[in-house]
């Protein structure tokens, strides 16, 4: 007696298969270059498996975003804000130094004129930006930061810089860069002293 194979199995070896080639396409070639006919060459699948599960390469490269996102850039909590905040900017800018960071520069450029592109982006930077909202508010309820600090504004101040340097690549970002960046934001939301 034979055995079929399972569909369900085989669908997610190719939407790995999608995955994994879309990533290492733009991550080669950049993001203008990747189509989604190179994806499916690469992954060994028709244009149509791709188009059934995404409307767009932008959007196959925002799921591989979220999945890589989830993996490496969680927000710690252990009780020490400062701590957390730089273990969390460490891991994004890992995440920007390795492919993914070109594709999330690609996909930051392609959300100017591409609305799928603008509502992934838009929805992986209102997850982390809540993420990081949330973690503050922790540890202002704890008397870590200053009860009347704007966290939203803190959030910008925080990853601001790492974007802009990452985004304009004018230089390498330096070693101990995230470390000064947050010194200088906690001596404006440390709790004030009487």
């Amino acid at each position: 007696m034979s055995r079929q194979p399972d569909p369900n199995r085989r669908s997610e070896q190719a939407r790995q298969a999608i995955l994994s080639a879309a990533a290492d396409l733009c991550a080669e070639v950049g993001f203008a270059a990747t189509t989604v006919e190179a994806i499916a060459a690469r992954a060994g699948v028709g244009k149509q498996t791709i188009y059934r599960w995404w409307p767009s390469k932008a959007a196959v490269l925002l799921e591989h975003m979220q999945r890589a996102r989830e993996t490496s850039a969680d927000f710690p909590d252990t009780g020490d804000i400062r701590a957390d905040l730089l273990a969390q900017t460490t891991a994004v800018e890992a995440l920007f130094a390795s492919h993914s960071g070109a594709i999330w520069r690609g996909l930051l450029i392609a959300a100017q004129s591409d609305d799928i592109a603008a509502d992934g982006v838009r929805a992986l930077l209102e997850k982390a930006v809540t993420d990081a909202t949330k973690r503050l508010s922790t540890a202002q309820v704890n008397g870590e930061l200053r009860a009347d600090a704007d966290l939203d504004m803190a959030v910008e101040i925080i990853y601001g810089p790492l974007y802009h340097h990452w985004l304009l690549r004018a230089r390498p970002v330096p070693n101990g860069y995230m470390k000064e960046i947050l010194n200088v934001v906690f001596d404006g939301l440390n709790p004030r002293r009487h």
